[in-house]
């Protein structure tokens, strides 16, 4: 079932990901855990490399464990928002 808020939240993903221009890598992190979040809910998996990157991505992540994940589609639409306004 496609709800608006998963519409926009497809709109808001595809939008990001033709994004040109690199993004902190703190802004990064907020997306990828908010994605994660808004598809995969509290059920973390990951890989079984050790580096630092995945661990942070890993703790990104598992901050947003409460969340759900309306609550992610929604915060990813307005972060997304936040930086497509700031690129105009």
């Amino acid at each position: 079932m496609n709800t608006k808020l998963d519409i926009e939240f497809s709109e808001a993903f595809e939008k990001m990901s033709r994004l040109k221009e690199a993004l902190a890598p703190d802004i990064m992190l907020k997306f990828y855990a908010y994605y994660k979040q808004a598809n995969y809910g509290s059920t973390f998996t990951f890989n079984n490399e050790l580096d630092v990157r995945n661990a942070f991505k890993a703790n990104a992540w598992m901050q947003l464990k409460d969340m759900s994940p309306d609550e992610a589609k929604q915060e990813y639409i307005n972060l997304a928002k936040s930086i497509l306004n700031q690129k105009k």
